[in-house]
């Protein structure tokens, strides 16, 4: 049986050998001596656990040992289950990449660096198109354009070899920059939904005026039927 390396890191009991040390607990904290901190934990049946060691004086928690190293292990497993795994996706362009091809893989980028990967974009050129190497550059930086709400460019393109390289990491959530053609979308929703609201308002507002002439008209006919009787 493998040995506990966690179990090895900390102090325990009479392993603690400063003349003081602090403990820590719900209620504060309280510095005394190790002697005195060590008969404490005897009169409740737990262990004195030195936590931080090199703290002036070194801070101790009095609790069960075993008790003590299943938290730290659990604690160490939910910080690990919170921490996100980066993996670096490729996207692979030719230097004449044709429009549905571009668009099928600015998709893909888009869904790996909203998932918080790293996309690593290159454009391969084979044999003499290295010649078409500026077309290649324009290619990358239109893909970093189409991509700027969702990834920020980590280096610009680059030749190396026969490849040319593009990185784009991806935004934190919230702080994604909104392309024009997001605003001026956006604007015109706005436009739309003021319009709808102003027109329904408009109706609203006509509905009195029209009920005041009816109510206007019945009012001048019941005036006009009493003179004529009035006059037989």
């Amino acid at each position: 049986m493998k040995p506990d390396k966690k179990q090895n890191q900390y102090r325990v009991n009479e392993q603690i050998r400063v003349r003081e040390v602090r403990i820590v607990g719900e209620s504060g904290s309280t510095v005394m001596p190790t002697r005195e901190a060590l008969d404490m934990a005897r009169q409740q049946g737990v262990d004195l656990v030195e936590i931080s060691p090199n703290a002036n004086p070194p801070v101790c928690r009095l609790i069960d040992y075993s008790k003590f190293l299943y938290q730290q292990k659990k604690r160490a497993k939910e910080m690990k289950a919170k921490q996100v795994k980066v993996e670096v996706k490729e996207i692979r362009f030719g230097p004449q990449t044709d429009e549905h091809d571009y668009q099928f893989k600015l998709k893909h980028a888009r869904e790996f660096l909203e998932e918080g990967n790293k996309v690593r974009a290159y454009v391969f050129f084979r044999g003499r198109s290295i010649l078409f190497k500026e077309q290649g550059e324009v290619l990358l930086l239109r893909f970093a354009n189409d991509l700027e709400e969702v990834g920020k460019v980590e280096s610009m393109p680059s030749l190396e070899g026969k490849k040319m390289f593009l990185y784009l990491a991806p935004k934190k959530a919230g702080v994604a920059k909104k392309s024009q053609q997001a605003r001026d979308r956006e604007n015109a929703e706005a436009e739309l939904k003021e319009a709808k609201r102003q027109q329904t308002a408009d109706i609203d507002a006509e509905a009195p005026a029209n009920g005041g002439l009816f109510a206007n008209a019945k009012i001048s006919a019941d005036a006009l039927k009493k003179l004529t009787e009035t006059e037989d």
